[in-house]
């Protein structure tokens, strides 16, 4: 049995005002993730703006992409 499959089983057994606060729990984890994401994607904001790079601003086509990384469109 996975460990989802348990925390299913136990939150069955469980009465309403529990289920309230674990949810709280569960939500707060959740945001933990998006804050985890958004510092992420401002560090390679950052880490772009940053970079000076001659070539920093040269396109591709999506077919060249996808030919340099061997991906049949």
């Amino acid at each position: 049995m996975s460990n989802r499959d348990k925390a299913k089983q136990i939150l069955d057994t469980l009465p309403d005002y529990k289920i309230d606060k674990i949810l709280l729990i569960l939500q707060g984890i959740q945001i933990d993730d998006e804050i985890e994401d958004d510092i992420f994607c401002e560090n390679l904001t950052e880490r772009y703006l940053r970079d000076d790079s001659s070539d920093k601003n040269d396109s591709i086509s999506l077919e060249e992409f996808a030919e340099q990384e061997n991906v049949k469109l």
